[in-house]
Formats: structure tokens, sequence, C-alpha cells
């Protein structure tokens, strides 16, 4: 059995889309590993992420002694999984790890479906995934249903934030495998802070134009703001599926003086484009946007959703009610109409952010995790 403090563990890092929140923390849990000399290798799907992706995983590719390995896996289910879960097993085969660590529905699958092996770990960390599904809808239930098949194939589950663990237990059950709970970390260049643009707007959204993601309520509190006499203006930084429709949404209002689009950006350059980010999810587990926004000192307001409460602590007045334009235009109004509060609120924020939710602490935990779990095994 490997041995964490005494030699170096063989992960394999799995995930099906190397975007945005689950890639950027397989990514630095990635590099952590390897500063601590373990071998480290990841899996990803070939079809999804673009150049950015493939950027990514071509600067740290030196780094991983597993090397970096890209499979065609489809979003949803399809029969070329079939073939997809062959070429997977094949890498595992060859790669021969000693921890099987896969990241998000998909990929969750793939590593559990796997025939278990006495001296590997099989590991699961959620993200949100799945459990986005509600059970009354038939993907919903069907997702449940699989979840619940592979429960207790799994000796390891790392969840990045409270509410997706507890909402895993309440909709799937009680996994009998461990069961760790493990926070999102940035790192400490991170914490340096952000120059505001000359061009900044009012308010800034960083993110991916996804329908969870609630782009479109912002700019509908944007218009409800205006039309009422306060003219508040946006920058979008982000694409994603829904940016036609959210280009529209804007003609379609008559927002196109007040709302710009500047694409997909790095996180801190979007931040420098406004005075105000705000987070407007309709679902979330532990985003990475909010961590690095606190961890920047940047004056936010955020949906009161998923784990999101968790990275607030104590600031609760800064959370709005999550999938209505109105409330989160008033949280807007009031954070935009008492810049003093709003900042000195960012500031205790960051402190916050600084002694729970680094990168050091997100790695050790995951080991002490992997550790707990051959210690089980």
């Amino acid at each position: 059995m490997p041995i964490i403090d005494g030699q170096p563990l063989r992960i394999l890092h799995a995930t099906r889309a190397p975007v945005g929140g689950i890639f950027r923390h397989i990514l630095d849990l990635a590099n952590g590993q390897a500063d601590k000399g373990h071998h480290v290798g990841i899996i990803a799907d070939s079809l999804t992420g673009g150049e950015r992706a493939e950027q990514a995983l071509a600067e740290i590719a030196p780094r991983l002694k597993l090397g970096v390995h890209r499979v065609a896996i489809h979003r949803e289910p399809r029969p070329s999984d079939t073939l997809a879960w062959v070429r997977f097993l094949r890498l595992v085969r060859n790669l021969k790890p000693d921890v099987l660590h896969g990241h998000g529905a998909k990929a969750g699958v793939f590593i559990r479906s796997k025939i278990a092996a006495r001296d590997t770990i099989r590991v699961y960390t959620p993200h949100g995934g799945s459990l986005h599904y509600p059970l009354s809808t038939l993907k919903g239930n069907f997702y449940a249903r699989l979840e619940r098949a592979l429960m207790d194939s799994t000796d390891l589950f790392l969840f990045e934030s409270a509410f997706a663990r507890n909402t895993y237990q309440r909709t799937i059950g009680t996994p009998k495998g461990l069961v760790r709970c493990v926070f999102n970390g940035v790192t400490a260049n991170e914490f340096d802070p952000v120059v505001k643009a000359e061009d900044a707007t009012d308010v800034i959204y960083v993110g991916e134009f996804r329908h969870i993601k609630g782009a479109d309520l912002l700019i509908d509190a944007v218009a409800r703001l205006r039309a009422d006499g306060r003219p508040v203006t946006l920058t979008l930084a982000g694409d994603g599926e829904e940016s036609a429709s959210l280009k529209a949404q804007v003609q379609r209002l008559g927002l196109g003086e007040a709302i710009r689009f500047i694409g997909h950006v790095k996180a801190r350059y979007g931040f420098s484009k406004g005075s105000l980010l705000v987070v407007p999810s309709r679902g979330d587990s532990m985003p990475y946007v909010v961590i690095e926004a606190a961890a920047a000192g940047i004056p936010m307001v955020a949906a009161n959703v998923g784990g999101i409460p968790e990275i607030f602590g104590s600031h609760t007045e800064a959370l709005f009610a999550p999938n209505i334009a109105a409330a989160m235009a008033d949280a807007i109004e009031v954070a935009l109409e008492n810049p003093a509060a709003t900042l000195e609120r960012a500031k205790s924020l960051r402190e916050r952010i600084f002694q729970h939710f680094s990168q050091k602490a997100m790695v050790e935990g995951v080991l002490t995790g992997y550790r707990d779990a051959f210690a089980n095994r």
C-alpha cells in the first residue's frame, strides 16, 4: 500500500470537460500534488475546452509524470460512452495509479465502473454536476439512480462544500465510504489587489454564459435599475452556450449603450472592468470566481445559493435571494450607494479567504483524505 508521507503516490485525475471551475480545481490540485513530489496525471475530454484548455494542459504537462491524456467524452449519455470507457480503462491499466480521482458526474461514472483493485482507491468529487438536476425531472431521476448504484463503489467522497455534501446525502444517500469536505483554494498571488480600469462600468460579471449561472437575470436587474432612473452600466466577461441569446436580450431591452460584452478573459482582468462584481447564479456549489474575487478584495454581492454562503460566512448582507431579478437589483443598488461599507466588507472577506480558502490548505486536505481512505481499506 502506498504511504503518502513516505513515498510518491501515483495520482490520476479524470474529468469530462476541461473548462470552468472544475478544471481550475484540477489544475491547482495537480500542481500542488506535483510540488509535494507525487506522480500526477490528467485525463480530460478532447471535444471541449478549445485553445484555452490546450494551452493550460500544455503548460502543466511537463510537471505531470503520468502525463496528460485526451479522450472524446460527450456530456450526455450515448452509445459512444462505451468506447470512451474502454479507452479510459486502457489508460488506467497502463498508468497504474494508486489514486483514481474522478471530477464531475461523467468521470465519476468512469472511475467507479472500473473493477476495484486492492492497491487503488477510487475518489469522487461531484462538483455539483448531476446534483443540480431536481429529482422530479426525468434527467434528475436517472442521474440519482446512477449515483446511487455507484455510491458504494467509492472509497472516498471529497466535497468542496458542506452544501454539496448535504445535497448528495439528502438526494442520493449516505455512502459507506469516507466522506470529507475540502474547500477550494486560491494561490498566494491571487491575494494581490486588482487596479480598477479607467473604463470600468458600475457592475461586472465574470463567468460562463450558461442558464444556471444567471447572466440573463443580471441583465434584467440592470434593466430594472435603469427603468427606475439609476443609470447603471454592466460589463459581461465570458462566453458559452447562451452568448447569442444574452446579446439578443440586451438588444431587445434597448441596453446596447449600457451593457458591453468583452468575451472570455482571465478573472482578475475581468474584475478590473467593474466597480462591483455580481454573482447571479441560479445554482452553484463552491464557485472559484467568488473565492478569487474575495481574495483580491473585490467588492461583491452574490446569490444566496449552494456553497456561496460558506464563502461569505457572517457577511450575509451581501447575499440576495436567487432567481429574482428584483432582489438582485436591490442588492446592487445598496452596494453602489454605500461604497465605503461595501469596500470594508470586501476587506474583511479577504481576511476570511486567507484563513480558510488557500491552495495549500486544499492540497493538504485532499492528501489527508487519500491517506485516510488507504487506512480505511
